[in-house]
């Protein structure tokens, strides 16, 4: 027999046939009920149910409940008292830990500091304003939104507020029903890979420094990763032409090429749209970080140049927060369908109720205020990174996202990271981001990401490492 009470608001579940061992009812729920206290499934102080209703929930007499509670009082494991009830005793969490085995935990501590790049201010997540936009999402939503999601590409409501913040804000030409939403860059990648590969594309150009986590993505899709040389003017796109037809999709960061700091320049993005065209190529755009630039306007998606060879890919994570998982596809009519069908036919990856929410957090202009705030904040951060450097380290790319790269001497990349390692200071060096088989020469720098702490923090430690450079 197994039971578990309702009508007492909590629900426990216990296996009267397991605990009875050819014992009575009384015995069995005895046992069951040290077994939970035991376990710690039945904290101490949790109010157990009414001798009446727990018997109506087992299907049981009430004076076997009874019983079974007066023997757990007498032994310690229950307390009863006038108008408390019944009770775990606080003496139960004795029993269980003396019995227990005690596992000794190595003590696990990061970097007191980190300057990592990738990860925004998650401080500065908008949680005010956010509950708002929830509150007002949810109480408008339709019935059929709590239920399962019957468009693959993701809730209009957001697919519609993207679309036209995104021509605002981005000069991305983004028809809704082209918009797919996903759980992230990652998801989209994948998903793009299952197409690519479906479509008998065997190889992607990627630049020649960007993240292994996306190479790897492309890679386990089956797909093998040619890197195209980097240098201050982004990716060098001219040099697709030269690839042939070895490769049938080309990865880019055009606004701020990642990790370099590079913005691509027009002829190259010219290139690389006449390489899409006059192949039958795929670009996959990757605007990780588009709306934070702080010495122009920021520019414009390459999209724009060509919405039908351009899959443009957006995310969250660094102008709100990763941990939203929200990103999103713009993709050209052609590869629709495949897109589709390579993430079903169900939008199951990311909450209907957060794509409410971050419509109505786009509609009601509470994003384009908490980016505006997020990049003066980042820009002041930027200034006095570059101000703790000045006249030792030269700061090369342009000046936006959420990380900087600073040039070193030939032989100081390693030295730096580990001495930064052993100060409690979290960095990365530029050759984490090498692709193995880039032709480049070396280039030693660090990639310095200044979205989390404040620069207080670090700033010493900064000025010390590079103070020591010849």
């Amino acid at each position: 027999m197994t039971g578990s009470w309702a009508t007492f608001g909590a629900d426990l579940h216990l296996d009267l046939a397991a605990a009875a061992g050819g014992r009575g009812l009384r015995a069995a729920l005895a046992e069951a009920l040290r077994e939970a206290a035991r376990s710690g499934r039945l904290a101490p102080g949790t109010r157990l149910p009414s001798s009446r209703s727990f018997a109506a929930d087992l299907g049981i007499a009430r004076n076997t409940v009874a019983e079974a509670y007066a023997e757990l009082v007498a032994e310690g494991w229950l307390t009863a008292r006038q108008g408390s009830g019944t009770r775990v005793a606080e003496r139960a969490r004795v029993r269980r830990e003396a019995g227990a085995p005690q596992v000794r935990r190595p003590a696990r501590r990061g970097p007191a500091y980190s300057l990592l790049p990738g990860s925004p201010d998650l401080g500065g997540f908008p949680r005010t304003a956010w509950l708002a936009a929830a509150r007002r999402a949810v109480t408008a939503a339709p019935n059929e939104a709590f239920g399962y999601a019957a468009d693959a590409r993701g809730r209009v409501e957001l697919r519609e507020a993207l679309a036209g913040y995104l021509a605002r804000a981005r000069g991305v030409y983004a028809d809704p029903d082209r918009i797919v939403l996903c759980a992230g860059f990652a998801h989209a990648l994948m998903l793009l890979g299952r197409v690519l590969r479906g479509r008998r594309v065997r190889e992607v150009a990627v630049e020649g420094y960007s993240l292994d986590v996306h190479r790897e993505l492309l890679t386990g899709a089956g797909l093998r990763t040619l890197p195209l040389w980097v240098d201050e003017a982004g990716a060098r796109t001219p040099d697709l032409a030269g690839l042939g037809p070895r490769a049938g999709a080309v990865l880019l960061t055009p606004a701020h090429q990642f990790p370099t700091g590079a913005a691509l320049t027009p002829g190259r993005r010219a290139a690389a749209v006449d390489w899409a065209r006059s192949t039958g190529g795929v670009i996959l755009e990757d605007d990780y970080d588009g709306e934070f630039r702080y010495d122009r306007q920021p520019v414009g998606a390459l999209q724009g140049l060509d919405p039908d060879r351009v899959v443009y890919l957006g995310t969250a994570s660094k102008s709100l927060a990763p941990a939203l998982r929200m990103g999103w596809m713009v993709v050209p009519p052609d590869l629709l369908e495949e897109v589709l069908e390579a993430k079903g036919r169900v939008d199951w990856t990311s909450s209907a109720l957060d794509q409410l929410t971050l419509a109505e957090f786009i509609t009601s202009g509470a994003y384009d205020r908490h980016v505006r705030g997020m990049r003066q904040r980042y820009r002041r951060r930027r200034d006095e990174l570059v101000a703790a450097v000045a006249g030792r380290v030269p700061v090369s790319g342009i000046a936006a996202g959420l990380h900087a790269v600073l040039d070193l001497p030939p032989g100081t990349e390693r030295s730096i990271v580990q001495a930064a390692a052993w100060q409690d200071l979290a960095l990365e060096g530029l050759a984490r981001y090498r692709h193995p088989d880039s032709p480049m020469p070396v280039r030693e720098a660090l990639v310095v990401g200044y979205g989390t702490p404040a620069t207080s923090a670090w700033t010493p430690t900064l000025t010390a490492l590079t103070s020591t450079l010849p």
